[in-house]
C-alpha cells in the first residue's frame, strides 16, 4: 500500500489517494484467481484444474479484478489511514481510479472529527435539588412499609367497598340482553383500584357492601382483544359475597422488629432517614452534573458532520431495539403499538443524537485539555466496584466488561468529576423562597424574643452588688 497523497476538500472532508500493488496485490489477484476458477468450465480441464495462463487467455485477467480489490482495499484503506493521522467518524466513499494486472487506485473520500473550540467548563452555576429529608419523609415511607406489611382482614359489618379493598363477586357481563362468552365469573376476587378489568368497572364495585346485587354499565375499550366487543357498551350484574381490607400493623418497635434488624421504631426510622438523605444525595448530584455536562456540550464551537449525527442516530436505534427485543418485543410490533412509521421514528431520533455528538465531542476536548487518563489500577477499582455493587464475583465482571470500555468510562467520570467539583451549585427558586420565607420567621420570633434579655441585665447587676 501506498498513500499518495492526503487532501483535505471540505471543512471535516478529506480525500486519500491510495495505491496497492507489489505484493499486497498479487496475493489479492491469487486468491481471486483460485475462489473465481473454480467455478469455469475450460475445455480440456476440470473446473480449478487449468493453468492460470490458459484461463486468463479464455476469459481474461481482468475477470479477477473486482474480487481482489474488494478483498483487499478495506485493509489498504486502514493502512493509509493510520498513516494520514485523521479519525473518521463515517464510513469512507470509494472510487476506483486505476486498475491493471500490477495495480490499483483508489480516492477514499474521509469524513473526519471536527476541530473543537471549548467554551466554559470550569466555575459554572447551576441549580442543584435539596437533599433535606424532613420528618414527614420518613412517615410517608414509613408508612409505605406499613402498607406493605399489612394484612387483609374481614372488612366491618355493614362496610362499604373502598378503593384498596379486595371484593369476592359473582359477575356476569350483557351486551344488550345477551350474556357474552367469558364475561361471567364466580368466587373472583377483585383487588380494587388493581386495574384488573376493564376501565370504570372497579369504580362501580365501590361504595356496595356484601350481599348487595347491582349492575356496573361500562363501555369497552375501542382497541379491546376481543373484535365482538371492541368499543360496546356492557352491563355487568354483580353481587359482592365478601369484603376484605387491610390491616395495617401498629407502628412500634415490634413492627420494628419485625420488618428490619432494628429493635426500636426510633433506630428504624433513623435509618430510612440515613437511607433517604443517601438516595436524595445521589439523585440530586446526578441531575446537578447533567445540568452542568449539557452547558458544557452547550458551550463548544464545533462544524459538526451531517454524518456523525446520523450514525449515532443509526447507533441509538440499535440499543432502542435491542432493549425491545430483551423484553421480547419487535420494533415492528413497537410501530404499530405507537403508530409511528420508521421514518418518523428516525427523524425523532435526530435531536437526541446531535445532543449525544456534541457531548462526546465536549468530553473529548476536555480530556485532551485536561490531560486526563486512566491507570490500570483505576480500572481495577472501578471493576471492584462494580462486582460489590451487583454482588457479583470480580472474576465474573471481568469476563463480561471490556477492560477499554471500563478505562473510557473512568475518564468520562473524571471529567464530569472536573465539572462539578469547580462548579457553583444554586438553590432552586422554590427552594430559595421557602428558606427566605423561613428566616422572615426566624427573624420576627427572634425579635420577640429580645425584650426578655433586659431582666437578665438586671439580675447580672443584682448578682454584682
Amino acid at each position: 500500500m501506498k498513500l499518495n497523497e492526503t487532501q483535505k476538500v471540505d471543512t471535516n472532508l478529506y480525500e486519500l489517494n491510495i495505491t496497492v500493488d507489489g505484493e499486497q496485490y498479487a496475493k489479492a489477484l491469487d486468491a481471486s484467481f483460485k475462489k473465481n476458477a473454480a467455478k469455469l468450465n475450460i475445455p480440456g480441464f476440470r473446473k480449478g484444474k487449468a493453468p492460470k495462463s490458459i484461463v486468463y487467455k479464455m476469459v481474461g485477467e481482468s475477470y479477477f479484478y473486482e474480487d481482489a480489490i474488494n478483498s483487499s482495499y478495506g485493509e489498504a484503506y486502514e493502512e493509509a489511514l493510520k498513516e494520514s493521522g485523521l479519525e473518521e467518524v463515517a464510513y469512507p466513499e470509494v472510487e476506483l481510479k486505476d486498475v491493471d494486472g500490477t495495480h490499483y487506485t483508489f480516492v477514499a473520500k474521509v469524513t473526519v472529527k471536527p476541530e473543537v473550540t471549548l467554551g466554559e467548563y470550569k466555575g459554572l452555576k447551576a441549580e442543584r435539588e435539596s437533599d433535606k429529608v424532613t420528618d414527614a419523609d420518613v412517615e410517608t415511607e414509613l408508612n409505605a412499609m406499613a402498607d406493605r406489611n399489612a394484612r387483609m382482614g374481614e372488612a366491618p359489618e355493614g362496610a362499604k367497598a373502598e378503593m384498596g379493598d379486595t371484593a369476592v363477586i359473582d359477575y356476569e357481563g350483557f351486551v344488550g340482553d345477551v350474556a357474552f362468552e367469558g364475561g361471567k365469573g364466580e368466587d373472583h376476587p377483585l383487588s380494587l383500584g388493581s386495574g384488573q378489568f376493564i376501565p370504570g368497572f372497579e369504580e362501580g364495585v365501590v361504595g356496595h357492601k356484601v350481599g348487595e346485587s347491582f349492575d356496573v354499565n361500562v363501555t369497552f375499550p375501542t382497541e379491546y382483544h376481543s373484535e365482538e366487543l371492541a368499543g360496546k357498551d356492557a352491563t355487568f350484574k354483580v353481587t359482592i359475597k365478601e369484603l376484605k381490607r387491610k390491616e395495617l400493623p401498629t407502628l412500634d418497635d415490634e413492627f420494628a422488629k419485625d420488618v428490619s434488624e432494628f429493635d426500636t421504631l426510633k433506630d428504624l426510622k433513623a435509618d430510612i432517614k440515613k437511607k433517604l438523605t443517601a438516595e436524595r444525595t445521589e439523585s440530586a448530584q446526578r441531575a446537578f452534573e447533567d445540568v452542568l455536562m449539557a452547558k458544557v456540550a452547550e458551550g463548544i464551537e464545533a462544524d459538526i458532520p451531517e454524518e456523525m449525527v446520523e450514525l449515532q442516530a443509526e447507533r441509538m436505534m440499535e440499543q432502542f431495539k435491542q432493549q425491545l427485543a430483551s423484553q421480547g418485543i419487535p420494533f415492528d410490533q413497537y410501530l404499530k403499538m405507537t403508530n409511528t412509521a420508521e421514518a418518523d421514528f428516525r427523524k425523532q431520533a435526530q435531536g437526541p443524537a446531535a445532543d449525544q455528538v456534541k457531548m462526546d465531542l465536549a468530553v473529548e476536548a476536555i480530556i485532551k485539555a485536561e490531560g486526563l487518563e486512566a491507570s490500570d489500577e483505576d480500572v481495577e477499582s472501578e471493576m471492584k466496584s462494580v462486582a460489590e455493587k451487583y454482588g457479583m464475583d470480580l472474576d465474573t465482571v471481568k469476563k463480561y466488561l471490556r477492560p477499554e470500555d471500563v478505562k473510557e468510562q473512568v475518564i468520562r467520570e473524571k471529567v464530569v468529576k472536573l465539572v462539578a467539583d469547580s462548579a457553583v451549585a444554586v438553590a432552586p427558586a422554590e427552594e430559595k423562597a421557602e428558606l427566605e420565607a423561613e428566616g422572615e420567621v426566624v427573624e420576627k420570633k427572634a425579635a420577640k424574643k429580645a425584650p426578655a434579655k433586659k431582666p437578665a441585665k438586671k439580675d447580672a447587676e443584682k448578682d454584682a452588688e
